[in-house]
């Protein structure tokens, strides 16, 4: 359904550009970007400073706005759409200006491939693009500490809102002068947005609603501010401390080709796995268990190499974690019926989701002290058995 709905779009905007290109439509120069409603909201100033930085426009249209930036801003503007008849219209009236890349191309496909950008801004071109296809290529290519800027649609002009679930649903698009046509848009509320872009180690930092001035037309959008954290964020799961007892844990670290494994709890981190160390059974074999319990992996004790002990204090009572390095495994990790933790998926280091639980956090830097995580202070005392592991 999602690649349907991409080329439902594809054909949409295909018709739109190649009839304005027939018409030789000639639309005015912009002094500012709006990005819901014309003089409504904030402007370019959301993107911050400009001069010399490398801006991606993403669905780029007629290319206006990205001319306005390099004119005005002095920005170094990539601007790309996967419409020919858009690209042309943009080439004819832009083609010779410095400072501007126009690429006729995929949007998912050019991210895939560009160096790293600066800032990134896409005026209502986003809900047009599947999310589990856009976000991991776009959180590739955005640089650490760098910029997304961008607006969706959150309610139509009927009033129909946003859904709660990922999926593409059918919008009627008024083109100027060329009808109407069906496309399929990705029609998504701000906790869900803010949940696939955390989940791709993005973090929304303000989220601006854009109402439209016109009566009886409740059309709404609303406007991201999102950056590439330079460091890692992690929190506990809740404010709540544990049950008071001897609270020992192990949390396992896989580590492979494919990335660094974490699932998702159902209060909201990412996290390794693992629990509690049960009565008669070795740190080697706990792990061993919850891998199976919670992934559906098999591991043997002899493939579990002991890192350490991390101590820390919740809530008064001494939380004893020791993180361990699973070197090699069996089978796929996938949703296990009773678990409170799933969405299993392997991470690059350089990717790491927002709001990793604080335990995996500390392992995570016990195991690699580089990585740019954040967490609350913990003691870690190294074991012998772990200290050549990588």
């Amino acid at each position: 359904m999602a690649a349907r709905g991409e080329e439902v779009n594809a054909e949409a905007w295909r018709v739109y550009g190649d009839h304005h290109l027939r018409r030789g439509t000639v639309l005015p120069e912009v002094a500012r970007i709006d990005w819901g409603f014309e003089g409504a909201g904030p402007g370019t100033e959301v993107l911050g400073e400009l001069t010399g930085r490398r801006v991606l426009d993403l669905g780029c249209g007629t290319a206006r706005h990205a001319a306005h930036l390099v004119r005005a801003h002095g920005a170094l503007v990539d601007a790309v759409d996967a419409s020919a008849g858009q690209f042309e219209r943009a080439r004819a009236r832009y083609g010779a200006l410095p400072g501007l890349r126009l690429v006729l191309a995929d949007a998912v496909e050019h991210l895939r491939t560009a160096e790293p950008y600066d800032v990134v801004y896409s005026v209502n071109a986003v809900p047009y693009i599947d999310p589990h296809r856009l976000l991991p290529a776009l959180a590739g290519a955005i640089k650490s500490g760098g910029r997304f800027i961008f607006t969706v649609l959150h309610t139509n002009s009927r009033g129909d809102g946003p859904s709660d679930e990922v999926v593409a649903r059918p919008e009627i698009l008024r083109l100027a002068e060329a009808g109407e046509v069906t496309v399929r848009m990705w029609v998504l509320g701000p906790e869900l947005w803010t949940a696939l872009l955390t989940e791709h180690g993005l973090r929304v930092e303000r989220v601006d609603v854009l109402d439209t001035p016109q009566p009886g037309n409740h059309a709404s959008y609303r406007l991201f501010q999102v950056t590439r954290p330079v460091r890692v964020s992690s929190r506990p799961r809740t404010g709540k401390p544990p049950v008071a007892h001897a609270a020992l844990g192990v949390g396992a670290i896989l580590h492979g080709p494919r990335g660094l494994l974490l699932g998702r709890h159902r209060h909201g981190t990412w996290e390794l796995p693992g629990g509690t160390v049960e009565p008669g059974e070795s740190l080697r074999e706990a792990v061993v268990r919850e891998l199976a319990e919670e992934t559906g992996l098999q591991a043997r004790p002899e493939d579990v190499r002991l890192l350490g002990t991390l101590l820390d204090d919740a809530g008064g009572v001494v939380r004893v974690t020791v993180a361990a390095r699973v070197t090699a495994w069996r089978g796929e990790p996938s949703d296990q019926p009773g678990e409170s933790v799933g969405r299993w998926r392997w991470f690059s280091l350089d990717r790491l989701p927002e709001e990793l639980f604080v335990c995996s956090a500390q392992a995570l830097t016990a195991w690699r002290p580089g990585l740019p995580i954040d967490h609350a202070p913990a003691h870690f005392t190294p074991y012998a058995t772990g200290t050549d592991d990588s």
